[in-house]
């Protein structure tokens, strides 16, 4: 069956139509209707309404490709080969293909296979890209040769077994903290975050003699050795007090747990003459309670949260939800200020697909960033690769339910649950802003910077990356 000639009407556009099944589409809502006489609110709606999300090409050829098999379903002139179970048709050919086909175009068709269940076709796609990408390549090979591998995980294991082979809870080994403090180094948006951050945390200093951060993941604790030098030369020169919570999963097991990190904090603050304190809360984010932070009267009390918040599960996961409860409980403690910096892309409650191309179009751009800085044949590059970004990359392809712990969102939706909480924006002063002006141009002038009142979206090219925000 051929479709008829495309057709406008004023409140919509119609993009399919046969004499029973319609297509029509209301900006980013396609509507499939089956007989056109019906009423459009008995129709099936096709997609979700993604506003403020960014599509491609390829992106919109699956979608057509979704449209033609829900019609094709619903036509008398299918074939009978039509009506069989994914795992039952016939495996992928490329030799049937028609026209050259790009390894990225393969890619996707092969997500699309893996969507349907089509185990023999997608390991057949699988083998054939194994052989057109490589790790050493370019940053298109090497993203695509990491993507194929996840999508060979999620074909070969899924739940619990895969989540125990990736080990995606255990603290990582120094190699990977290593790697991953190489990555905050060379790709600086991770770096412009934490400016950002300790910025506006600065500036809640002002007119306080007795300050409290508490931070949920205090990673090395290299922000804060910033903080400190930063605020040694301030006059007069305030009482920090720094909690970290130590959870049982940690990154910071293998280096000592956070009285280590803490170690090298004070001997820091002793050589600035600085008067600091230390506090290690051994306790699961999930669990803290405010009386467990001890919270002193007459403190400014400072929460921050650097790319911690997107391993918390919430209402998609869990009847607990744990990303929503912990918010409220920091907003119960009357904070001055909390900070926010997470990556900006959709890899939480986003369905398959959409997840896979979300993932694709993020980690290309950080391919991007590393390759403007680091040789191709560099082995710490590589390292970088393996350790930090392939990891993400398979726990948000392969994975689902518990396992899935690499859960990030766009900026919006972490707006929406601060509001929820009872935060209010806190605006970033300009200063701030003029000073992240002047490190962005430190580097490649492919990195830029978009300012909204509370919030600054860092990115390479024009692809978001981090985004830094405050709350009261």
């Amino acid at each position: 069956m051929m479709p008829k000639t495309l057709a406008r009407e004023t409140s919509c556009e119609i993009v399919f139509w046969s004499e029973s099944t319609m297509i029509r589409s209301y900006g980013n809502r396609v509507l499939l209707i089956h007989d056109s006489s019906i009423d459009e609110e008995e129709s099936v709606l096709l997609t979700e309404d993604f506003d403020g999300l960014s599509y491609d090409e390829d992106k919109m050829r699956l979608k057509l490709e979704e449209f033609e098999r829900v019609l094709l379903d619903d036509t008398d002139e299918m074939d009978d080969s039509a009506h069989e179970s994914p795992n039952e048709s016939s495996s992928y050919n490329s030799s049937v293909r028609v026209g050259a086909i790009t390894p990225k175009d393969l890619l996707f068709e092969c997500a699309l296979v893996v969507s349907e269940g089509n185990i023999k076709a997608a390991w057949n796609m699988i083998n054939e890209l194994r052989g057109t990408v490589s790790i050493d390549g370019e940053p298109s090979q090497r993203i695509l040769a990491y993507m194929v591998e996840a999508l060979a995980a999620r074909v070969a294991v899924s739940g619990k077994g895969l989540y125990k082979a990736l080990k995606c809870k255990e603290p990582p080994s120094k190699d990977r903290l290593s790697a991953m403090q190489v990555l905050f180094e060379v790709c600086p948006c991770f770096r412009f975050g934490f400016t950002a951050a300790n910025g506006t945390i600065l500036e809640a200093f002002v007119g306080e003699k007795m300050v409290h951060i508490i931070d949920f993941d205090i990673s090395q604790g290299s922000q804060y050795i910033t903080l400190l030098q930063t605020l040694a030369g301030q006059h007069p020169k305030p009482h920090l007090r720094l909690t970290g919570v130590d959870d049982p999963e940690s990154v910071q097991r293998p280096v000592g747990g956070l009285n280590h990190i803490g170690l090298r904090l004070k001997e820091l603050a002793k050589s600035l003459n600085f008067d600091f304190e230390f506090n290690s809360v051994a306790a699961n984010t999930a669990v803290v309670e405010p009386d467990t932070l001890n919270c002193r009267p007459g403190e400014a009390v400072i929460v921050n949260f650097a790319f911690q918040l997107h391993h918390m599960p919430d209402e998609s996961v869990s009847t607990v939800n744990q990303r929503d409860r912990l918010l409220r409980m920091v907003k119960s403690l009357n904070p001055k200020l909390v900070t926010v910096v997470e990556q900006d892309v959709n890899t939480n409650t986003a369905p398959f697909l959409h997840r896979f191309h979300e993932a694709y179009s993020y980690y290309s751009a950080l391919f991007d960033c590393l390759d403007a800085t680091l040789p191709r044949e560099s082995q710490e590059r590589v390292n970088v690769e393996k350790q930090c970004l392939a990891r993400d990359i398979v726990n948000i392809i392969a994975c689902e339910g518990e396992e899935r712990i690499e859960r990030y969102e766009v900026s919006g939706k972490w707006k929406a649950r601060m509001m929820m909480a009872g935060f209010q924006a806190c605006p970033i002063s300009e200063n701030v802003n003029n000073s992240i002006r002047e490190l962005i141009r430190q580097y490649s002038t492919r990195y830029n910077m978009k300012v909204d009142t509370n919030a600054v979206h860092f990115g390479w090219e024009d692809k978001v990356l981090i985004v830094a925000s405050a709350w009261r």
